[in-house]
């Protein structure tokens, strides 16, 4: 692993926790909205865990929580500094709204600033903004219409996903398209079903490969490069899918580090590198890449603000992986946003 992690000091502070919880709105009726779209949520155990790491080292941690909450939490018992784990709700915003009401009450928080957090949510402004630094991803179209199908100019097969989720919401085995008729019906699918554009790109067949990163802009470099394997799937037809990531113990094996050559490596993660900089990201990212049938890594998508849960989300597995605690992983954000900040 070629990083340049070392832990920092940083004098005893109240750190606030942003978090939405899976069980915040399981109360709710949903029952006109889709299964998996509370799958972005936390739960319990990660905010105990972010909690405890934090507490290890002697911070005082105030659990602010997310939404009307949050914005209530922080006005009457303002931290030093939000400790950001929030999805939000409600639009393709939502990941903004907690740095931006930081920004606002002049609190800095973990993490990256609304800018970025809009940007990468919507998939086709992302793959805009690093195509146009020189980082290659895969050709692609925006379709808010069905109409809007038969416009498609792309080669198969294709890969169609919801154009502002994250955790893998509305990927199934049916988002890689082989024909017009299999891509209009998926698109009408999930126009329906997720409300949103829909994003459709080039599919691309060869292995895939996610990197953590830390840092900001002068000092990001991959902490955690893993290298995702599927064990009932060919690699050429592999989705990571939200049912995969829900049943990952029996449907892949994760690398750390990847069994791939050194060279095919670190061009994964220039692409990374090089997409983590473009969209302006700080403090922690997860960048998916994945390669063509010609061996080009691509950019898939940037997550900002990825999942903390011990033993289940890619980047504390792949932490993990490399022998280091789950505590040195949430500590390592707030050192990097506490480096930012000038605090240590």
């Amino acid at each position: 692993m070629r990083e340049t992690f070392s832990a920092r000091t940083l004098a005893t502070v109240d750190i606030g926790i942003a978090f939405d919880l899976r069980s915040d709105f399981e109360g709710q009726d949903r029952s006109d909205l889709p299964d998996d779209l509370l799958d972005e949520y936390d739960s319990a155990t990660t905010v105990d865990a972010i909690e405890a790491a934090l507490s290890s080292r002697g911070h005082r941690v105030i659990r602010l929580g997310g939404g009307r909450r949050f914005l209530a939490g922080i006005l009457e018992h303002a931290p030093d500094i939000v400790f950001n784990i929030a999805e939000g709700r409600g639009s393709r915003s939502r990941e903004a709204h907690v740095p931006a009401v930081c920004e606002i009450v002049g609190i800095p928080c973990t993490h990256s600033d609304p800018l970025t957090m809009g940007m990468t949510l919507d998939k086709g402004i992302a793959k805009r903004v690093v195509a146009s630094a020189g980082v290659p991803t895969p050709a692609f179209a925006v379709i808010q219409r069905v109409e809007e199908a038969r416009q498609v100019d792309l080669p198969y097969p294709l890969f169609v996903k919801p154009m502002f989720e994250g955790s893998s919401i509305g990927i199934d085995e049916q988002s890689r398209v082989k024909d017009a008729a299999a891509l209009e019906e998926r698109i009408a699918a999930l126009l329906e079903t997720y409300q949103q554009p829909v994003l459709v790109e080039e599919f691309c067949s060869g292995p895939e490969i996610t990197v953590g990163i830390l840092g900001d802009c002068a000092t990001a470099r991959p902490v955690a490069t893993m290298e995702i394997v599927p064990l009932r799937t060919p690699i050429a037809e592999f989705i990571y899918s939200n049912e995969v990531k829900r049943n990952f113990l029996t449907e892949v094996e994760y690398h750390v580090p990847p069994r791939r050559p050194t060279d095919e490596i670190e061009r994964a993660e220039a692409v990374a590198l090089g997409a983590y900089a473009a969209l302006g990201c700080r403090d922690v990212a997860r960048i998916d890449v994945r390669f063509t049938s010609s061996g080009d890594p691509q950019f898939i998508e940037c997550n900002p603000l990825p999942g903390l849960a011990p033993g289940y989300s890619d980047i504390a597995i792949a932490w993990a992986a490399t022998g280091r605690a789950y505590d040195d992983l949430v500590l390592g954000i707030l050192d990097e946003a506490s480096a930012r900040l000038g605090w240590s």
